[in-house]
């Protein structure tokens, strides 16, 4: 069995040496541990560190493609080069690493195929109570939108089987956290969740580079969730409230119609009119969107056989 640690790196030059020694040598149920580091067009000495400290596989960018796309080179990489389980982790030393043979066990035992690292969300100092908030937001709609119980969703400490690995896509160029726990839910992946311990900071955060911001990208993040993978439930959703808003609206100019009142209330009327419009148009929108989501998940069954072939092709 052979463990590959993957780390995300975009100009880490100073926080790879710390995050690298704190790495397993050896994990128990492995027979070597090896370490992969994406680089994502860093602009230091990220890649030489990264030889300098006998870094077993160096992959990557020449321009800077996003920590989603980072991780999904990663992820195939690390197959190619024949991971039986992968575990993801970061450069800036966030997780404490002394927890990954906890994130493998799971997998090991044959319990998961996906193992989510649960930070101590509330206990960690450095986290806002804004930032708190929406990280159990995020989770609570990826939970829903899943169908699974992630207690930590936007951890980005976590490991893979190699045939949950396979069946990985990620459409995000913003993060891969939320996304690959819904599609995985949707897999019927299993998938648990272990309790992780984190370390202080090394550097501020690349993806929070201000409240503002990861307050607007968290609900763009979980906004185009929704319209990925609820798009018939999302839009029926609203349609249905705006039709109904119309029907209200209208009812209330046709009672005063009828009861005398034959002037004014033109403008509820109007209102009503453009409600009723766009509600029947949103709900159409449902259906459509719907198609494309099933048009969506064909691919990535096609995708998925396709790869399957060629693994099985190569160990042939």
């Amino acid at each position: 069995m052979r463990l590959f640690i993957q780390i995300p790196c975009h100009n880490e030059e100073s926080s790879l040496p710390v995050a690298f020694a704190a790495l397993p040598k050896a994990v128990p149920g492995f027979d070597s541990v090896e370490v992969l580091i994406i680089n994502d067009g860093s602009r230091d000495r990220t890649v030489e560190v990264a030889r300098e400290l006998g870094v077993h596989h160096v992959v990557g960018f020449p321009q800077n493609q996003g920590l989603a796309k980072a991780f999904m080179l990663g992820i195939r990489s690390c197959l190619e080069r024949g991971a039986d389980v992968i575990v993801n982790t970061d450069a800036d030393n966030q997780y404490d690493a002394r927890d990954i043979p906890a994130l493998v066990a799971p997998i090991v035992e044959g319990r998961a195929e996906i193992v989510i690292g649960a930070r101590p969300i509330a206990t960690i100092e450095h986290f806002s109570p804004v930032k708190k908030l929406l990280q159990r937001i995020g989770s609570n709609v990826v939970a829903r939108v899943s169908g699974t119980r992630v207690a930590d969703a936007p951890s980005g400490f976590r490991a893979f089987s190699r045939e949950a690995a396979a069946r990985l896509n990620v459409f995000s160029d913003y993060t891969y956290t939320l996304e690959t726990i819904i599609q995985a839910g949707q897999k019927n992946m299993s998938m648990v969740s272990v309790p992780v311990r984190v370390n202080a900071d090394l550097r501020p955060s690349r993806l929070v580079r201000s409240l503002t911001s990861y307050v607007r990208r968290s609900m763009v993040t979980m906004l185009r969730i929704l319209v990925i993978y609820r798009p018939f439930q999302l839009f029926l959703t609203l349609g249905a409230v705006l039709f109904f808003s119309g029907l209200a609206i209208g009812g209330r100019f046709l009672y005063f119609y009828l009861n005398g009142e034959r002037t004014g209330h033109v403008q509820s009327l109007i209102l009503a009119g453009v409600l009723l419009t766009f509600g029947f148009q949103t709900g159409l929108l449902a259906f459509i969107a719907d198609l494309q989501s099933v048009n969506r998940r064909l691919l990535e069954e096609l995708l998925e056989a396709k790869r399957t072939r060629r693994r099985d092709e190569s160990d042939g």
